[in-house]
């Protein structure tokens, strides 16, 4: 039967008409408009997921990395023997705060040099309790972490030398022992030994072992040794569990590095033969090469989404296929009746696009929904870009044109006459 979505004249038919006659038969078919157009969503939203998902990865990576501190490096002690057997790096109690000192004055290029002493502790508040991190540190570490009070103030420097019963807490502990959400003034308990709350840290979110840094305490080194943690690194009583140094320029830091060794080594009367005692780390190296597997694995899923996306073209090339067999005696008559092979063309690329740039529309909220919905599961920053969601848009209507060109090429080739004669 011939259908009413055929009205031509002389000069053929304008792309409005043609865009109109395309809808109508769309239109005509529902569900196998809607089945076809559900392979472009699939690839769309796959590709929107995996881009948003990527994009919010890094965001996470280089987050962590910010909070870290700018330009930092980490001397850890060495590996302690026991029985023979070597244990893991900074199991040993080879740094000492005469290290810290040390390098703080002969090290060029050390702008901040921060000894930190730490163990896991219970502490106190009124009737409740908390297990946190307790660490004891100079003036200088907070300045090395670039970490910004949210309220109080520091250690002064008569605190720190006296070994005062202060407090530096995180927001973590506020909401644990604090009912009034403000911690500053308030008194806790580390073991039995009282300690005033003076200020509370900025947040910083979780560190790069995947623990939070905002759930710890800071006191004074000199409190920490001499009224909490005692002896926690072995006999040696000013043992360290690590010296966080701050260099003045990125570009400087392996220089610096050198120049810390060498000093170290000194100081330990390490042979030449000997190694060493101690190791010297850059706690971003880590989270950077995690940010390019990262960054590798997430343009191998998008690519790995975008085979989707030419598989959803592919079944619009299907379906227009059909669709001109079907339809065969009406595109036969209409060129009998003077529509030209460019006007049969146009339509039918006109159907491939609208199925494609309908489908991509769709894909871009169901993937912006899974990406958001991953995201908050994974506790990643949700990252859905509009140029990315427009990009892969524009890339559906492609995929739709390029595979309907085919159906489209089939249908004006078609022979009126043959065409007429099909049943």
């Amino acid at each position: 039967m011939v259908t009413s979505d055929f009205t031509t004249h002389e000069s053929g038919m304008s792309l409005v008409e043609s865009f109109k006659a395309g809808l109508r038969a769309l239109n005509s078919n529902k569900l196998r408009s809607s089945l076809t157009v559900l392979g472009i969503v699939i690839g769309v939203a796959a590709v929107i997921c995996m881009v948003s998902l990527a994009a919010g990865a890094q965001a996470e990576v280089s987050e962590r990395i910010r909070t870290l501190g700018a330009n930092l490096l980490l001397v850890l002690p060495g590996a302690q023997i026991s029985r023979g057997a070597r244990l893991e790096a900074g199991s040993g109690h080879t740094l000492t705060e005469d290290d810290a000192t040390a390098i703080r004055g002969h090290v060029q290029g050390a702008q901040v040099v921060a000894p930190l002493l730490s163990r896991p502790m219970q502490i106190v508040a009124g009737n409740k309790n908390w297990a946190t991190l307790v660490a004891g540190i100079d003036g200088d570490y907070l300045v090395a972490r670039e970490w910004a009070l949210a309220s109080g103030r520091s250690f002064t420097e008569a605190e720190l030398n006296e070994g005062a019963k202060v407090a530096i807490i995180g927001v973590s502990i506020v909401e644990q022992l604090f009912d009034n959400g403000i911690g500053t003034g308030e008194t806790i308990r580390i073991g039995n030994v009282p300690f005033s709350v003076v200020a509370v840290l900025d947040t910083k979110g979780q560190g790069a072992g995947g623990r939070s840094q905002d759930d710890i305490v800071f006191i004074p080194l000199a409190a920490a040794r001499s009224r909490v943690l005692g002896n926690v690194r072995g006999s040696t009583r000013s043992a360290l569990d690590f010296i966080m140094i701050k260099a003045a320029d990125a570009l400087a830091i392996p220089e610096l590095k050198s120049n810390i060794t060498t000093l170290l080594r000194q100081r330990h009367q390490l042979r030449t033969d000997t190694p060493e005692d101690f190791a010297i780390e850059n706690p971003a190296d880590v989270l950077t090469a995690r940010q390019g597997a990262q960054q590798t694995l997430g343009l191998l899923l998008i690519s790995i989404a975008s085979v989707s996306l030419l598989v959803g073209g592919i079944s619009v090339m299907n379906v227009m296929l059909v669709s001109v067999a079907e339809r065969t005696r009406e595109i036969g008559l209409r060129m009998a009746v003077g529509a030209r092979r460019r006007d049969i063309k146009r339509q039918f690329l006109i159907e491939a696009a609208v199925l494609a740039l309908a489908g991509g529309l769709i894909g871009i909220f169901v993937g912006s929904a899974a990406a958001a919905t991953i995201a908050l599961a994974a506790h990643w920053p949700v990252l859905i870009s509009p140029s990315a969601a427009a990009l892969a848009w524009a890339f559906a209507g492609v995929v739709g044109i390029a595979f309907g060109l085919y159906p489209a090429f089939r249908a004006s080739r078609l022979d009126p006459i043959v065409a007429l004669r099909f049943e």
